[in-house]
């Protein structure tokens, strides 16, 4: 078996800069998520899914949950990317919602993306503003991290992407090989 892939979605290019950041560190294979097949795959010992987070599922992730019993016997990991910053609790729900049976064990890591309104497709732009009136209501004492992100980063451009946050994720795929 070869050594690792690296499968990523991405809408809006933070997580294929973590992607190939990352295959510059493991030196792994990358390719899109939906460009993958599991005979492929098989091939492979480590398969790292990275996906942006959107509404608090992560792209990619079902492609996952479909095939994990076709990918017994591999090390997996999963890590997403969103526009707000790290926020424990966010991510346990995020764990809590979709790594449940199969993907419980699968370790989830988090690296903060990139926010830019004019490369957003129209539904989405509606969807963050149509939020951003939501959260406007409430006390910005009391505003969520996330929320923080979205009222901050509303009508500008903000590129968070950093190296540093593959650090974990690189430790945990240093410990298992």
């Amino acid at each position: 078996m070869s050594k690792g892939i690296i499968l990523y979605q991405s809408k809006y290019g933070s997580t294929k800069k973590y992607a190939e950041w990352l295959k510059q560190e493991r030196n792994y294979v990358i390719s899109e998520t939906k460009k993958a097949e599991i005979s492929y795959l098989k091939s492979f010992d480590t398969i790292v899914l990275g996906g942006g987070v959107y509404a608090s599922g992560i792209a990619g992730l079902q492609f996952l949950k479909k095939n994990i019993n076709r990918l017994s016997g591999r090390k997996i990991a999963v890590f997403a990317v969103g526009a707000s910053p790290y926020d424990e609790k966010a991510i346990q729900q995020i764990r809590e919602m979709h790594f449940k049976e199969a993907l419980r064990n699968v370790p989830l890591f988090y690296c903060r993306g990139a926010w830019d309104e004019d490369r957003m497709t129209f539904g989405d732009r509606m969807l963050c503003k149509m939020l951003q009136k939501v959260v406007a209501k409430q006390n910005p004492e009391e505003y969520e991290p996330w929320q923080k992100a979205l009222m901050s980063a509303a009508g500008g451009k903000c590129d968070w992407t950093d190296k540093e946050y593959l650090a974990p994720l690189l430790a945990y795929l240093e410990e298992i090989e």
